[in-house]
């Protein structure tokens, strides 16, 4: 079964989900029904979902200072206007406003990424038989032609696995 989506303001499970699309832009809440109510989401006249994103998840602590990012000088309210950073360093900037959201949205914070298994099993073996040239090369300079046979045999070897031809 899958985790069910947490509030975006507390930890409870989330039973209302709000979508709002503006700009070409969408901009998603997860609520639990005690936050739903508190913020007058039952009640759509006094309910703005662009008030509700910037306090569910932007705002700092009362006390915190404005944080910047020195490269660029995107602010935390920059961020929340726009939905996206101004450069790169903006994530080790804003590490501590982004992880605790991926982390409600994902499995971790950490991007893993994908790689087909059969490509994994090529790069490996070219992997090493990049290595074994290298040890071949060094074993026939230093004169350790017993070394260097071993070598090349083991060259061939996983050449045949890569369906290549054996060196001679």
């Amino acid at each position: 079964m899958a985790n069910p989506l947490k509030c975006d303001l507390c930890t409870k499970p989330a039973t209302v989900h709000l979508t709002q699309i503006v700009n070409n832009k969408v901009h998603k809440v997860d609520l639990c029904e005690q936050c739903a109510q508190a913020k007058g989401v039952t009640d759509p006249s006094g309910f703005s979902l662009a008030d509700l994103l910037l306090k569910a998840s932007l705002n700092p602590e009362p006390a915190a200072p404005a944080v910047r990012c020195e490269q660029c000088g995107f602010t935390q309210a920059d961020f929340k206007k726009t939905g996206r950073f101004g450069c790169p360093a903006c994530y080790d900037v804003f590490s501590s406003l982004i992880e605790p959201m991926l982390d409600s949205m994902h499995k971790g914070v950490v991007h893993t990424g994908k790689v087909p298994s059969k490509a994994l099993a090529r790069k490996s073996l070219h992997d090493r038989l990049t290595k074994l040239e290298t040890d071949l090369t060094e074993a026939i300079k230093s004169e350790r032609y017993e070394d260097a046979a071993r070598t090349r045999d083991e060259i061939n070897q996983v050449k045949h696995s890569f369906g290549q031809k054996p060196s001679r």
